[in-house]
């Protein structure tokens, strides 16, 4: 991780790109209209937690354990984004 703003700038973007796949998704399958506002929902929620949580490491002190944190936070990020882009996925069936 190089520095806190671009891991801010990372959890915007992958929001952004989740919010323009759902609009596009609304385009073509007007009917699940309600589905898809839930995951933007549940998009925003997870971008308020992981700046919450991006803010708040556990040991600010002590810069190992931060690294770790930060290392394992980032996957979480790319996890918890990658889920939401499978449930929207998962509305085209």
């Amino acid at each position: 991780m190089a520095n806190l703003r671009d891991l801010k700038k990372e959890i915007d973007y992958r929001l952004e790109e989740l919010v323009f796949d759902c609009d596009m998704t609304i385009y073509f399958r007007p009917d699940k209209e309600k589905e898809i506002f839930a995951i933007m929902q549940e998009g925003v929620e997870l971008r308020n937690e992981l700046y919450h949580k991006a803010n708040n490491p556990v040991e600010p002190n002590n810069a190992s354990l931060v690294r770790k944190y930060y290392a394992a936070f980032h996957q979480e990020m790319v996890d918890a984004y990658g889920k939401l882009f499978e449930k929207l996925s998962a509305l085209h069936d």
